[in-house]
């Protein structure tokens, strides 16, 4: 049986072959008719097939709580390919040497060290945090080839997870087997039937706990059918989703349809997951380009999906530029975009084009994510990397740590309520177990900050502490802090207490309508007895008579019982759980119409 290393060593001998060593020009991120005629006039796909190239570990992970990393948590390593757009990538790399290490893979090893500490663009980089891999290499599109961090069990047992990449470049395609290498991490791939599988990193989005986000371009390229250079796996939908479920512990898999003027049809070119519950998304003037059907997607998310809690994701559009002097997508123009960011623990690095735009883009990221440094890095000047269908997402990937501690919450809603204490649940979770939490808040973005001691709910995940009451126009801020019985110590919002969460006490205002108009189509009264312990009500008011569907959900958002599913009359309905037959914790009733979620309201059973 060969060793992992005689496999990478076999695998990297094989590609270099078929690259043959020849020089090629920076290739777009979808292929162009200029590199499938290079491809074929050097013949480097003759002896290479992407479905029977075995590489890495091709059955699933064999733990029984796989858990595949959000973009927001914490991350070790940050991995670039050095193909083109130098000092773009040289940007990159000085902006994240202080947040992780990162991993800079290259055809020519020093060549790109002189680059990195010579006086240009932006002068030299430390490179004692940064380790320079040689490597054969296609092209810079590092986000699409790149492996995912999966935990094995929910948060230990730390691999990669890659795919079938879907473009012919072999080199690139192993890069994840470098990687593994290079870390002494298992790669696990979904190279081989039963469980080959097609897929690329940029059209691929995880909330950390189950949930993913991804175009039906998954289902186009694992539908059977073929191209010039490969014919694809063929899978039912419900074989897709298997395979993600298998391989990266994926329950909930959410596909929208493809954007008509993006022509790589991937989804880090217009949204973007910010935490748990939160969606930016590209928003273009009424009529133009993508914008009438980015516009659609999200109101089917809406419609038909929740958050883990079973509230709707809260959604924060973000303008997407013409091309300066070249219009919008829609006329030819580059497909300009605010959301191909990508976190690098308390940074964000975000594509930039020209003032006119960048200023509001900034002010929306700034105000999404407070206390995150907003590093903006030009993609339409010198180097217009955006004129090839990516960006600074694109050209990115990560690992996350070995070690996490998970900090989960559903930011509280602004309220009207000026006398009972504000109560705030939050779910902690590392694999020693988790010491103490805390609470802090103040009604300052600078504090002083009152810090208090947040209750265990029984089970040593689910914490929970009071915000006191405040009187109306206050705005209060907080966080949340943890430490794990080894010792691991972690905040959310990562940067606190430069970063926080806040909500406003006083009269809610949407759309410019006042709080009276909350109820016009469904809203809960407030549970009692909570916290709970036996029979508990739950009010709830419809103004019209309506089918409706009322969940009890635990606080990773799982179904826990239906409490009512059919027609409610308008009015207020009392329905009613019993406490005693659960698990002590924080759950959240939801009501659902069938168009969508639009009311919750929280219980805590002790």
């Amino acid at each position: 049986m060969f060793t992992r290393v005689t496999l990478i060593i076999l695998i990297l001998f094989s590609t270099k072959s078929l690259a043959q060593q020849v020089s090629h020009p920076v290739w777009p991120n979808e292929v162009s008719a200029e590199e499938k005629a290079y491809i074929e006039e050097n013949e480097l796909l003759e002896n290479w097939d992407p479905r029977v190239m075995s590489r890495g570990i091709e059955t699933p992970p064999p733990y029984t709580e796989l858990r595949t990393a959000a973009e927001w948590e914490e991350i070790e390593v940050l991995t670039i390919a050095w193909e083109g757009f130098n000092c773009i990538l040289k940007q990159i790399v000085a902006a994240s040497i202080s947040e992780c290490r990162v991993v800079v893979f290259t055809e020519n090893p020093n060549s790109t060290s002189n680059y990195l500490t010579s006086s240009s663009c932006g002068g030299t980089v430390d490179l004692s945090n940064v380790d320079i891999v040689q490597a054969n290499l296609n092209t810079i599109w590092i986000r699409d080839y790149g492996a995912n961090t999966v935990y094995g069990s929910w948060n230990d047992d730390r691999i990669l997870v890659d795919w079938m990449y879907n473009r012919p470049r072999p080199d690139d395609d192993v890069i994840p087997d470098v990687l593994g290498s290079q870390l002494g991490l298992e790669v696990y791939s979904t190279t081989a039937e039963p469980y080959d599988l097609m897929n690329t990193g940029g059209n691929w989005m995880s909330d950390g706990f189950g949930t993913a986000f991804e175009s039906e371009l998954v289902i186009d390229e694992n539908q059977g059918g073929s191209t010039w250079w490969t014919d694809y796996p063929n899978h039912t939908d419900e074989e897709i989703e298997a395979i993600f479920e298998d391989f990266l512990g994926v329950h909930t898999f959410i596909k929208m349809p493809t954007l008509p003027y993006d022509g790589i049809h991937h989804i880090d070119m217009h949204m973007k997951l910010l935490d748990e519950s939160t969606l930016m998304v590209s928003e273009y003037p009424d009529g133009i380009a993508d914008g009438p059907q980015i516009n659609a997607n999200i109101d089917y998310v809406l419609s038909n999906y929740t958050t883990k809690w079973g509230t709707p994701f809260n959604v924060i559009r973000i303008p997407s530029p013409p091309q300066l002097g070249g219009g919008y997508p829609n006329t030819g123009g580059w497909y300009e975009t605010y959301s191909n960011a990508v976190f690098v623990n308390e940074k964000i690095l975000l594509p930039t084009y020209y003032e006119q735009y960048d200023t509001t883009a900034i002010r929306i990221w700034e105000e999404a994510m407070p206390g995150y440094e907003i590093v903006g890095i030009d993609c339409d000047g010198s180097e217009p990397i955006i004129s090839l269908s990516g960006a600074i997402h694109c050209i990115t990937h990560s690992v996350s740590v070995e070690d996490p501690l998970i900090i989960s919450h559903l930011p509280l809603q602004d309220t009207e309520n000026t006398t009972d204490p504000y109560s705030v649940e939050a779910y902690l979770s590392h694999r020693s177990g988790i010491a103490t939490a805390t609470l802090s808040y103040s009604d300052s973005p600078t504090g002083p900050w009152t810090e208090v001691i947040m209750i265990d709910s029984g089970d040593g995940e689910n914490w929970t502490a009071d915000i006191p009451a405040a009187p109306e126009n206050t705005n209060i801020y907080y966080f949340i802090s943890g430490i794990s019985n080894s010792g691991k110590i972690g905040d959310r919002p990562m940067p606190a207490p430069e970063g926080w969460w806040t909500f406003h006490i006083g009269e809610i205002i949407i759309n410019g309508i006042g709080s009276f108009d909350l109820n016009q189509i469904g809203a809960f009264a407030s549970a009692y007895p909570n916290p709970a312990s036996a029979i508990t009500c739950v009010p709830v008011t419809l103004r019209h008579e309506a089918e409706v569907k009322i969940l009890l959900r635990d606080a990773l958002g799982r179904e826990i019982e239906t409490l009512h599913d059919g027609t409610l009359p308008s009015g207020e309905t009392k329905l009613f759980f019993q406490a005693s037959s659960l698990p002590a914790g924080a759950y959240i009733v939801t009501l659902e119409f069938k168009n969508g979620r639009v009311a919750s309201t929280r219980v805590m059973v002790q």
